[in-house]
């Protein structure tokens, strides 16, 4: 990853909302478009595929085409990380060895998720299945807990044993589980030398303080600024804090990556951002009306949040 060395590993990394065309494939060029207009507000970098991205949704050579795709169209590569979760361990290294071949920054990654129950032995040996056969050491993994949805956990055992086997690519976890005693518990045991940065807004702040630098986070699609205020301490914290936590209150009235995609058809006015892939089902007409007059109350304006 030749040009990562010059991209900090503190900011904000936007969870990429995927665009969709009218046949439900990855509008690749309005997708690079998206990723360029949240660097251009100041993030960090952006991170492709991973929950709010419908990652798993989308076959191998569609992620491959999409981050190829990306870099084509002017994302620099040291300034993407990749998430290459997959269910099956073959499709997840193929993901990881081709976004360590573009020059991505980093990989973030899941325990294998389909199969439930597995012992921290099984999961450690997922990782280093990978880990292994991409056998490069300019690899980067942020590790990836979010078990109410993977229904497979990062405990202590599996991100300790696996820093002490891989101490310079294992650089970090993104914690998801949404208990901010977890959250706090896992930057007691591991930060430093990781970074441990948490998927749940709300909790930006309090890890802040612990010394978390950065996020990845799926509001930052449509409020980056506001993302990094709460990371970086910066603008009015009790204000930004209601301000995030009235966001959630009325995305909690749907579907989130529906809604998210409802926010940003309604920013870019551009219905297209409306599509999702199946399982997921977006805002039917009457949902997407009454969420954009929320946001008009709420009071949305791309260029200060």
């Amino acid at each position: 990853m030749n040009t990562a060395s010059s991209i900090p590993y503190a900011g904000i990394w936007p969870a990429l909302l995927t665009p969709l065309d009218a046949k439900l494939d990855i509008d690749i060029p309005r997708f690079a478009s998206h990723a360029l207009r949240l660097l251009d507000a100041g993030c960090t970098g952006v991170t492709p595929f991973g929950t709010t991205g419908e990652g798993p949704s989308f076959s191998v050579a569609e992620r491959m085409d999409a981050l190829t795709g990306l870099v084509a169209r002017g994302v620099p590569a040291g300034r993407i990380l990749a998430s290459t979760s997959c269910a099956a361990l073959p499709d997840a290294l193929a993901l990881t060895r081709h976004a360590a071949e573009q020059g991505a920054w980093g990989c973030l990654l899941l325990p294998p998720f389909f199969l439930k129950g597995v012992s921290d032995q099984g999961v450690i040996d997922a990782y280093r299945w990978i880990i292994d056969g991409v056998a490069d050491a300019r690899l980067r993994i942020v590790l990836y807990h979010i078990p109410q949805v993977s229904g497979v956990g990062l405990s202590h055992h599996v991100i300790g044993t696996l820093k002490t086997l891989y101490p310079d690519t294992i650089v970090g976890l993104k914690d998801s589980g949404c208990r901010r005693e977890d959250s706090l518990a896992y930057a007691e045991a591991f930060m430093p030398p990781m970074q441990v940065w948490v998927g749940n807004e709300p909790d930006l702040q309090t890890l802040a303080a612990r010394g978390s630098a950065g996020a990845v986070s799926g509001i930052a699609n449509v409020m980056p600024r506001l993302v990094q205020h709460l990371v970086k301490g910066s603008g009015e914290p009790a204000a930004d804090q209601q301000r995030v936590l009235a966001l959630l209150q009325i995305l909690g009235g749907y579907g989130l990556t529906a809604a998210f995609k409802g926010m940003m058809a309604l920013l870019d006015d551009a219905p297209g951002w409306m599509r999702v892939r199946p399982p997921l089902v977006p805002l039917d007409a009457a949902e997407y009306e009454r969420l954009a007059a929320q946001l008009r109350a709420f009071g949305i304006d791309r260029g200060r949040d």
